[in-house]
């Protein structure tokens, strides 16, 4: 046998470098977000100005709740510009959910200041209507020509805070977009009340004061009610639905064991419960985890989410129990050759192989093959017998491809042996070098619709034709696969 080669020590993994705390997408979301909020502060600030001017030089308390209804937005439109510098923050170590809910905070203390407001122009409103001698209001021409202005000022800014909104996922937003349009709906009732009183209905301003004051309250107490919902982590039920659709072709119903989704900032986090089999081991589960998630982050864009897997209930027979049960014991890193008897009287014997790390001392080891055996009791009764053999987890091997002038007898001992079995010959064969001996890897096509048990009983008798050929060799490897159909006749 050739000499070894020297072993290859493989390069090291590069360090991950930083990531930075926003994508580039996401800081233009966030510089999107507060070119729209400026914007929605100028727009405030001309309008306060305009609406209370012109609301004290006429008179009109309609213009006058106006110009105190776009005061309270002015606040607003601060207090979500605020918001934003502070939702788009990154998670640190005392906020690490992020700070997304304080553009719901924000919107918590809008509806406030909405509802105030408002309340005291509709008592304002309700105290005129009451009077016997009217307030007298001048509906002069300029004045109508200012609130058409203000209509068409208003009608921009909701569109653009609406759009912004749905562009960024912002909560802060959509409320401001909320209020501009209950903004509009106001202005339109006070050009009303304007018309109505240069058409000589005096109460008409009134009117229309309260008019904006119970829109205002009404879209007030939906945003409060929203932001509540938020800052109580309330389900977001279609978030859950969209959840249970993305998994359900990857998991079984019964197998998803809870689903947990909160909102803040426009952004879900979900939390799943998944259950998986006892005997999977920690790559299938995480696997499974994986699928899980990527599902979920594709149906709800940014979402965070956490997937937690947790063992089924006992199924299958003894010897699956008993192979999730060593599984699950500390420094075991393998089970194998896992096998079960009925001995007389019915009772049963499991004997197994436990793999731990070579450098554990035998009485540490023994204390290890002591706790497998008690989880095997635990896990399928007190009364089966159960015998371990702990051996050391094995360090990777070096082989050698051998190259095929070099190990022409052993091609030709398995060409024979598997048209011996099979009648054509093998599809692959890799001949190399181990400390072990010389190992052989076959790849065999067989017809497709065979059964497992008749593939396997192929790949035994080809082991053994081989081994009678070369009995020199160690392990043997026969890997069988399905051949390919022939393609189907044209016509």
């Amino acid at each position: 046998m050739p000499p070894e080669p020297p072993s290859a020590v493989p390069a090291p993994a590069a360090a991950g470098a930083p990531v930075a705390a926003l994508s580039a997408e996401e800081r233009a979301a966030v510089v999107g977000r507060r070119r729209t909020a400026l914007l929605s502060v100028g727009a405030a600030s001309v309008l306060v100005v305009l609406k209370l001017v012109t609301g004290l030089i006429t008179g009109s308390l309609g213009l006058l709740a106006e110009a105190a209804h776009s005061g309270a937005d002015l606040v607003a439109a601060l207090l979500t510009l605020f918001a934003i510098q502070v939702a788009v923050r990154p998670a640190d170590s005392d906020h690490q959910f992020g700070h997304g809910k304080a553009e719901h905070l924000a919107a918590l203390a809008e509806s406030a200041f909405l509802i105030a407001v408002s309340s005291w122009l509709g008592y304002e409103a309700i105290s005129r209507l009451a009077e016997a001698e009217g307030h007298a209001v001048d509906a002069a021409w300029w004045a109508i020509a200012v609130i058409v202005l203000v209509i068409a000022i208003d009608l921009t800014r909701m569109v653009a805070s609406h759009r912004a909104s749905e562009r960024y996922g912002s909560p802060a937003l959509a409320a401001n977009a909320l209020h501009f349009a209950g903004d509009l709906a106001g202005s339109v009732a006070v050009l009303l009340g304007l018309v109505g009183v240069a058409l000589g209905w005096h109460e008409a301003d009134a009117v229309a004061a309260l008019v904006v004051a119970v829109l205002v309250i009404g879209a007030a107490l939906r945003l409060l009610r929203g932001s509540i919902d938020v800052l109580m982590d309330r389900a977001d039920r279609r978030a859950e639905t969209a959840v249970r659709e993305a998994i359900a072709h990857l998991v079984r119903p019964d197998d998803v064991r809870r689903v947990r989704t909160r909102q803040a900032a426009g952004r879900s986090f979900v939390d799943v419960v998944l259950a998986v089999r006892s005997d999977a081991g920690l790559e299938l589960a995480h696997d499974r985890a994986d699928q899980v998630e990527g599902a979920i982050a594709a149906a709800l864009p940014g979402a965070d989410v956490v997937v937690h897997v947790e063992p089924t209930a006992r199924q299958g027979g003894t010897r699956e129990a008993a192979t999730a049960a060593a599984l699950r014991v500390p420094r075991v890193h393998e089970v194998h050759n896992v096998d079960v008897f009925s001995l007389d009287g019915g009772e049963e014997e499991v004997m197994l192989h436990v793999k731990v790390p070579p450098a554990l001392t035998l009485h540490e080891g023994h204390e290890i093959a002591e706790q497998v055996e008690a989880r095997i009791h635990g896990a399928v009764g007190a009364a089966v017998r159960v015998t371990t053999h702990i051996e050391p987890l094995g360090e990777p091997s070096r082989a050698t491809q051998v190259p095929d002038v070099e190990a022409w007898a052993e091609h030709e001992a398995v060409d024979a042996a598997v048209r011996e079995e099979t009648g054509r010959g093998a599809d692959d064969v890799q001949v190399r070098d181990t400390p072990a001996g010389r190992m052989v890897l076959v790849t065999v096509a067989l017809p497709g619709d065979c059964s497992v048990g008749e593939a396997h009983g192929h790949a035994a008798r080809i082991e053994r034709g081989l081994r009678d050929r070369c009995p020199w060799l160690g392990e043997i490897v026969v890997h069988t696969e399905p051949a390919a159909e022939p393609p189907a006749p044209a016509g």
